[in-house]
């Protein structure tokens, strides 16, 4: 089992130190600690343990040193900043996990990006040695690139004349939408093996500095110092991250606030979310005394860890059903107080980590499907999951023998503002695409309780079966889907969620990894005579010419 449960105490790759504001997140790879045998890490390269290991050091900067306002990235090896992922590791790899890891390491390196731009928690970047493909990545990530002017030095995206294979976490589209360099340079800068070094990485756009090596660790400093004051984090005490409770069997997976079941004849995992138990408290105050056990932090803890854990463990299981369960006024309470308190650090943070699982959500190849039956509680920030879903089914009234209300939606304006997709506007806006009354009208029902005639009126939620047709409805869509290709319903799916504008983000999930996704099962890459199978070997790899 792949567990994406780690802490400082158990790092192996990486080391945090702190001088006030200023973080540094030094890499230090230990090639004998590798997830999985028939490989080792040298040169500071990676696989998913290593990034395991560094979405963690990313969220703890969050969560638990809102003194600190700049972070430093650099490597403990002098002449190596990063050689990328581990070339023996994709080589004995599995297709799928390949593209798991491709798709987590991108995650990451977008939480990096994201806490630059909304927690005010600036990233640099010191190429202190050689940065190669997912090494440049990851300095491709942050907010501004120093590297050493000793003329060895260069950054690097290899992997097209070496491998044959792409860079795989979103090299291609931020050297171009992100850095803007120039389509001609970048084309020979990603066509070339040895990459750029000097001035003309600052000439291309590749980096922003280059410095001495006399000179460099002091300016790296100056320079993490001038972005740490332009941030507006607070400092104070932070909420330690520790591991959210967990019991996994065969046939269930369960947390404080999440339930899951799994019907392995239909391949599909049932996902129960359970609401508060209690109210929200009435300030900010309330938020920070109760740290982690706050409702929408645990319960975001709980289910970015449920969705990692079953994209790399449960990888046929055709589709994941989820219903909630609990009271829309308690969830409307906290949904109120996060609006309320969007200026404190804290609140912010629990929205941002929230908005991110929700993309987790959005890019995992699995159809997602919604059920809003009696009991449930489909509101405000937790109602957007319905909008994340491939499909939602809403019981019109109640079940028979079961005196429980009806269920109802309540929409919140967190729904409109505050929670984009990878695309950049709402859900609902990306639901509604090209119906800019239909956004106006449920924005409208803000605060509202809608129920299953209502939301079908307005567009809401897919079907609204009653209690004669529910039990029979749900289980054919299920087993239909159970029956279908999965390859090309993650094709499909990702094609229809991404609808509307297109940003680095969109493309970074939908073009690359379709295009990786693709070229990792080509002979030209990974056949027996194919560039990663025969890397290291000193041998040519053999490729079929034919362009397809």
């Amino acid at each position: 089992m792949i567990d994406f449960q780690t802490s400082p105490d158990r790092y192996r790759h990486w080391k945090l130190a702190f001088d006030g504001a200023v973080a540094t997140l030094t890499m230090d790879v230990d090639p004998t600690s590798t997830l999985a045998p028939g490989y080792e890490l040298k040169m500071n390269s990676y696989d998913l343990g290593v990034d395991i290991e560094l979405y963690d050091a990313i969220q703890r900067l969050r969560f638990e040193h809102p003194e600190v306002r700049a972070v430093v990235m650099a490597s403990a090896n002098p002449k190596i900043f990063c050689a990328g992922a581990n070339i023996r590791m994709l080589g004995v790899s599995s297709h799928g996990h390949k593209v798991n890891f491709c798709k987590f390491t991108n995650e990451t390196r977008n939480s990096i990006e994201d806490a630059t731009a909304n927690s005010q928690q600036k990233y640099l970047c010191a190429v202190n040695g050689t940065a190669a493909g997912g090494g440049y990545e990851l300095a491709l990530a942050t907010d501004y690139i120093m590297m050493v002017d000793d003329g060895n030095t260069a950054v690097s995206l290899p992997e097209v004349p070496l491998l044959a294979v792409l860079p795989g976490t979103g090299g291609l589209t931020r050297v171009v939408d992100k850095r803007k360099v120039r389509r001609d340079l970048a084309d020979i800068f990603c066509s070339i093996e040895e990459g750029v070094k000097g001035k003309r990485a600052v000439e291309w756009r590749l980096v922003d500095e280059v410095i001495p090596s006399s000179s460099f660790k002091d300016a790296v400093a100056r320079r993490a110092a001038a972005m740490a004051a332009t941030s507006d984090r607070p400092g104070g005490k932070g909420v330690v991250l520790s591991h959210p409770a967990r019991a996994i069997s065969d046939e269930a997976v369960s947390y404080p606030h999440i339930g899951i079941t799994f019907d392995r004849d239909n391949r599909c995992a049932h996902i129960t979310i359970k609401g508060p138990a209690a109210a929200a408290p009435a300030d900010a105050a309330g938020i920070h005394a109760q740290g982690i056990d706050f409702y929408p932090l645990a319960l975001a803890r709980e289910l970015d860890d449920a969705i990692l854990h079953l994209r790399a463990n449960e990888t046929t299981l055709a589709s994941w059903v989820i219903r909630t369960q609990g009271d829309n006024d308690l969830v409307a309470g906290y949904d109120a107080l996060l609006q309320k308190c969007q200026g404190d650090w804290l609140a912010r943070e629990i929205l941002l980590y929230w908005k991110r699982t929700l993309k987790r959500l959005d890019t995992t190849s699995r159809t997602l499907y919604a059920l809003i039956e009696p009991g449930s509680c489909f509101a405000g920030f937790v109602a957007d999951i319905l909008f994340a879903v491939d499909r939602s089914y809403m019981l019109d009234g109640q079940f028979e023998g079961n005196a429980t209300p009806a269920a109802k939606i309540r929409l919140s304006a967190l729904n409109f503002d505050g929670l984009p997709m990878g695309n950049g506007i709402s859900r609902l806006a990306t639901r509604f695409l090209g119906e800019p009354d239909s956004v106006i009208r449920a924005k409208d029902a803000v605060g509202r309780d809608l129920d299953a005639a209502t939301c079908a009126e307005m567009g809401l939620v897919t079907a609204t079966p009653d209690d004669i047709d529910w039990e029979d409805e749900i289980r054919l869509t299920i087993e239909e889907r159970a029956s279908f290709s999965p390859d090309s319903l993650t094709g499909m799916e990702a094609n229809l969620r991404f609808a509307g504008p297109e940003t680095m983000e969109t493309k970074i999930f939908g073009r690359l990894t379709a295009w990786q996704n693709w070229i990792f099962q080509r002979p030209n890459a990974v056949g027996e005579n194919g560039a990663l199978k025969l890397y290291g070997t000193g041998k040519r790899a053999a490729y079929n010419q034919e362009r397809v």
